[in-house]
């Protein structure tokens, strides 16, 4: 005889059998065996280029950064420079990051190089080189593979047809002042000058005698030319027939008279100045707005 407690467990056994039968199909005594599904495999990922920092989503490659860092500490020796590690790489990271954005800028704008024209280009210092083999031969010197190589002359393209395009956007002609300058090299000898300039003594005269060749002439410059800030701030808070107080700078103490003033055609000199202060002030807006995370 069975147990009370063994009937009940028998009586679930069975019970749970006949549910698993009347599941099943009618006239299907066992349950099939399941089919597991068919995957496709995923084709490999593909390796992620290293990089140094990328800029709004895109990556400068390490090789790049590398390859330049090479060619600027090579260039500052060949000049008799000595520059530190830390300075060199911000330098040239920082070009990097600007040439980047350039580069974007140019394809928003519609300035993109297509492969053909990035096959000229190519070509074109191939033959510069003496022949393909000899670029191959370079880029293999400079840690480039063919795909890299291209990569970074591209974005370079880029960037250089954006700065054309800003360049271009630069007027020729702006606000000016034609100035002269008295020279002197202690500030006695300034406030002496200035003393008599105060007492009615004739300007041009008195630069006449401390500069005889030029006269002190320093000619028409716009705002964001000369590399002295103080000066130009003394210029340009001047009207026509005005003269300054004692400026001192690096070389010396000035004495600034304004000749004449108003818009005027730039030099060429004072044009490159202020075509790259165009470029600068760019880079410098989008960097502001840019997303540019460093690699760790």
């Amino acid at each position: 005889m069975f147990s009370p407690r063994i009937k009940k467990l028998s009586t679930l056994f069975f019970l749970t059998l006949w549910l698993t039968a009347c599941s099943l199909p009618f006239g299907t005594s066992s349950a099939p065996t399941p089919e597991l599904p068919t995957s496709t495999p995923a084709p490999p990922t593909a390796t992620p280029v290293p990089g140094i920092a990328t800029v709004n989503g895109e990556v400068i490659p390490l090789v790049d950064y590398q390859a330049e860092l090479a060619r600027y500490k090579s260039a500052q020796a060949a000049l008799g420079k000595t520059v530190s590690e830390e300075d060199a790489a911000k330098t040239v990271l920082d070009d990097l990051i600007a040439q980047t954005l350039l580069a974007q800028g140019a394809r928003a704008a519609g300035l993109s190089i297509t492969e053909a024209d990035l096959q000229s280009r190519v070509d074109a210092l191939a033959a510069s080189l003496g022949g393909a083999d000899k670029l191959s031969a370079w880029q293999s010197a400079h840690g480039y593979d063919d795909a890299s190589f291209r990569s970074a002359l591209k974005r370079a393209a880029e960037a250089a047809r954006m700065r054309d395009k800003i360049i271009a956007g630069a007027p020729s002609t702006v606000e000016q002042v034609h100035a002269r300058q008295i020279l002197l090299y202690n500030d006695a000898d300034a406030q002496s000058v200035l003393a008599q300039l105060k007492a009615g003594a004739n300007f041009d005269e008195l630069a006449a005698t401390y500069d005889p060749v030029t006269r002190g002439d320093l000619g028409w410059f716009p705002q964001g030319y000369l590399l002295d800030a103080n000066l130009e701030a003394a210029a340009f808070a001047l009207q026509a027939g005005q003269f300054s107080e004692v400026i001192q700078s690096a070389v010396g103490y000035h004495i600034l008279y304004i000749v004449e003033r108003g818009p005027h055609p730039l030099s060429p000199d004072a044009l490159l100045v202020l075509q790259g202060r165009a470029v600068a002030d760019w880079v410098s807006q989008q960097r502001a707005q840019a997303s540019i995370v460093m690699s760790p």
